[in-house]
């Protein structure tokens, strides 16, 4: 049975990063405990530790600590090998690393990085501790600068050295390999491999390449003079700054880092206008060269802008600069989680994961979903079929933040409503990476739908007093006008509330979209993602104080959108008091409730009324409900009213670090969804992502 995998390159500077990360978050969505290990590292200048090793854990949240996840660094494994006990290092590794297997589901290692003093040597010393661990290899070869020959037979003559080593590769990534070669590099690889090798080849990605003006800050060791804030910049390209500046403007490209020396006020107040304008892209940076910096009237006036990009200065001279900027190799970093999730997007694309997930995942965990495997699921599960999801908001930054992300994994379709310039201005101020092509921005009033949208209105509102006029004002709110796209089916689904009201949000779709057949209320649910499972907790945001019938109607509403997203449901129907034991009319209303839903759906497995405790935790569970099905295992909680359940999962959220992922709207015939005016941008993107399910099932 397979529990591990030994991810190896045969050259510095392969990208095998990339298929690590890739990997730990499929391995996160399918397996319960994932563990993380890189025999020998190499250090930061910094701190001493290793940046990749600091990435992996923190980005993941791994349970595993640094000293845990490695073993030797590289100049201590030279060291051992000319003293000649590179077996007693071998021993020191796999020890440490069966430490590992015995916590873990599975555990992902990692080689090491070719950047000591021998590749002959490094290569052997990793294919020892694969075969030593009895790991499979995933083999990662580097096509930047070479021919398509270069790059099958450097990925043809690795697999025969580990074969000869009785090494099992289970597959083989050929990265950095240019757009023009893939086909034919893919096409040699799938002939003069063996079929049970899986082949990979991934385009050179400039996202990944490009270095950060925080990476150039600090391999420059420059002096940084201005946008502290907007060192992660991307800078995709670099032109040197001396000449006129109406010729200089005509090479400013997208994320280009602009080198010249600091007394050319005329270039540099040009480029930080050019990054200002939306006529021209978006600048990375300034680097001034020569220890020269501007005079006193241009500082003043730098001083004087909103936005900033960085600004750095140097001693060295702009030749040598411009020099030592292209020999920059970017890393993935933990403080950058934009490159990291592009590379994540990038393996996804690329990676046969339904064939290398039937390779390698043996191991299925088989109590209850937790909360890495449900994000997984259910962005996995809103791609399989992309909806169209309208965002009324376009005014807000966290908007438009998860808009980028969403987009960036093509997760959805986006329509964001607001002013169209002012929209655009924002995306340029924020650097973010927002293919405007993907996305639709409408101003209501301006949108060719309006007078339509008005004329529906005034129909389904007018024998509730609402003439034309009135409907011609509120379809100029941004959430009437949303919440008419889903009901025309120009949208699949809402996601609004960042700076609106609950009832703001929902009002509309009270008013026109409805309940659907069957269902008297409008529900709310949270997926609650606590630190070994995912529970559901409704209604904690919409009825104040339901009835007997009300609540047992949210409980079954609430069973099935556990169904639907992958939980089993186990509803606990909570109260003060647990089964016979208490009385008065709160409990006596949830014990009604209790029977309503064993009437109405006596194949769900429901218990009440129950205390949170006896619903939770197994052992009071069995004592205070003993034979019940449902005690101690409840996956469905089920609170008597909103100032419980609102109140519990707020404290639920806060004291256990919970990731609680709604509120998802329940009993409306097309999803809208709101959010709360605190959301984060996390929020955003995963009521977005619930919400283009809940649209998949319409």
């Amino acid at each position: 049975m397979i529990k591990t995998v030994f991810i190896t390159s045969t050259e510095p500077y392969s990208g095998k990063s990339i298929v690590s990360l890739g990997l730990i978050n499929m391995l996160l969505g399918k397996a319960q405990k994932i563990g993380y290990f890189k025999p020998i590292i190499n250090r930061s200048a910094d701190d001493g530790k290793s940046d990749h090793i600091q990435t992996v854990l923190s980005y993941f949240d791994l349970p595993v600590t640094y000293d845990d996840a490695h073993a030797f660094t590289w100049e201590e494994a030279m060291q051992r090998s000319e003293n000649e006990s590179q077996g007693e290092m071998i021993d020191t590794i796999i020890r440490k690393y069966k430490q590992l297997e015995d916590k873990y589901d599975f555990t992902v290692i990692e080689g090491s990085d070719y950047q000591g003093e021998g590749t002959a040597f490094e290569f052997e010393v990793n294919a020892s501790i694969a075969k030593n661990l009895g790991a499979p290899v995933i083999v990662v070869v580097s096509g930047e600068n070479k021919t398509t020959a270069q790059v099958a037979n450097a990925a043809i003559t690795v697999v025969r050295n580990f074969e000869a080593r009785e090494i099992q590769v289970l597959a083989v990534v050929a990265n950095k390999v240019s757009t023009e070669q893939v086909d034919d590099v893919t096409e040699l690889l799938a002939v003069q491999l063996p079929p049970s090798v899986i082949v990979t080849v991934i385009p050179a990605t400039r996202g990944l390449q490009a270095p950060t003006m925080k990476e150039i800050y600090e391999s420059l060791d420059a002096k940084l003079l201005f946008g502290e804030e907007r060192l992660n910049n991307q800078v995709d390209n670099f032109i040197t700054g001396a000449m006129q500046v109406p010729n200089f403007l005509n090479f400013i490209k997208e994320n280009v880092l602009v080198i010249t020396p600091g007394d050319r006020g005329d270039i540099i107040i040009a480029t930080l206008q050019a990054n200002l304008a939306t006529s021209y892209p978006q600048i990375a940076g300034i680097i001034l060269t020569a220890d020269t910096e501007p005079e006193e009237p241009i500082i003043r006036l730098i001083k004087g802008l909103q936005t900033v990009v960085p600004i750095l200065s140097v001693k060295t001279g702009t030749f040598q600069t411009t020099t030592e900027v292209g020999n920059i190799r970017s890393k993935i970093t933990a403080d950058n989680t934009k490159k990291i999730q592009l590379a994540i997007d990038v393996f996804n694309k690329h990676v046969d994961v339904a064939k290398l997930d039937e390779r390698i995942i043996t191991y299925k965990h088989s109590g209850g979903i937790t909360p890495r495997m449900f994000q997984y699921q259910i962005t996995s599960r809103a791609k399989s079929v992309k909806k169209h999801i309208v965002l009324p908001e376009g005014n807000d930054e966290r908007i438009l933040k998860a808009a980028a992300r969403l987009i960036s994994q093509d997760i959805v379709n986006l329509t964001i409503l607001g002013n169209p310039d002012d929209i655009m201005a924002n995306i340029k101020r924020l650097g973010l990476n927002l293919d405007l092509t993907k996305i639709n921005i409408v101003n209501p009033a301006a949108s060719d739908n309006y007078q339509d949208y008005v004329n529906t209105l005034y129909e389904l509102r007018k024998n509730k007093n609402v003439n034309l006029e009135m409907a011609t004002d509120m379809m100029t709110d941004v959430s009437y006008f949303g919440t008419m796209m889903v009901y025309k089916g120009h949208a699949d689904g809402m996601v609004s509330g960042a700076v609106h009201t609950t009832q703001h949000t929902i009002r509309p779709a009270l008013q026109f979209v409805k309940t659907k057949p069957g269902i008297s209320v409008v529900s709310s649910v949270f997926f609650m993602c606590l630190p070994d499972r995912v529970s559901v907790f409704g209604d904690c945001a919409v009825n104040p104080n339901p009835t007997a019938e009300q609540l047992a109607e949210i409980a079954i509403s609430s069973a099935e959108s556990s169904q639907r997203f992958g939980i089993e449901p186990r509803i606990a129907m909570l109260s003060y008091s647990s089964g016979t034991s208490g009385e008065g009319e709160d409990v006596e209303k949830v014990r009604r409730a209790t029977e309503i839903v064993k009437q109405k759906r006596p194949d769900l497995k429901v218990e009440g009324p129950i205390q949170y405790d006896a619903a939770v935790d197994p052992i009071v569970g069995k004592s205070k409900l003993p034979g019940s099905e449902v005690a101690g295992q409840a996956s469905v909680l089920i609170f008597p009213d909103l100032n419980t359940g609102n109140n519990t999962y707020k404290a639920v959220q806060r004291e256990t670090g919970a990731l609680a992922i709604g509120p998802m709207l329940q009993g409306l015939n097309k999803p809208v969804n709101d959010l709360s005016r605190g959301c984060t941008v996390d929020d955003i993107f995963n009521t977005v992502i619930i919400t283009a399910i809940q649209a998949q099932e319409g």
